[in-house]
C-alpha cells in the first residue's frame, strides 16, 4: 500500500484545513483520465466507497482510487521541496 511521509501527512492536513474540507475528507489520488501513468490529486470531502484509505499512525487523510492502487502500492507520497507552494512527489519505498 502507498505510504505517506510525516511531511506529506502534515501538508495534506494543512491544505485540507485551509480549504475547509470536513474532518472525514482529505487528498484523493486517482489515475489521470486520458493520461496513463499519470495521477491526479484532489481535495475531497470524503473517500469514494472503493477507495483505499491510507491509515498510517492514525492519519486517514489520503485516499487512493481502487484503479490506481496497484501502481502506487510500492510508492511513498512525500512533499516536493522544490515546488513553489504545496507540491507532492511519489518516490519508491525505501
Amino acid at each position: 500500500m502507498l505510504t505517506v511521509t510525516d511531511n506529506a501527512r502534515t501538508a495534506v492536513e494543512d491544505l485540507a484545513q485551509q480549504a475547509g474540507v470536513p474532518d472525514e475528507g482529505g487528498l484523493r489520488i486517482a489515475q489521470s483520465a486520458g493520461q496513463p501513468g499519470n495521477f491526479e490529486l484532489a481535495l475531497v470531502p470524503a473517500p469514494q466507497p472503493d477507495d483505499q484509505v491510507v491509515d498510517e499512525e492514525g492519519a486517514t487523510h489520503v485516499f487512493v482510487e481502487a484503479q490506481a492502487a496497484p501502481a502506487l502500492e510500492t510508492l511513498t507520497l512525500d512533499t516536493d521541496p522544490e515546488a513553489q507552494g504545496p507540491g507532492f512527489v511519489l518516490t519508491p519505498q525505501a
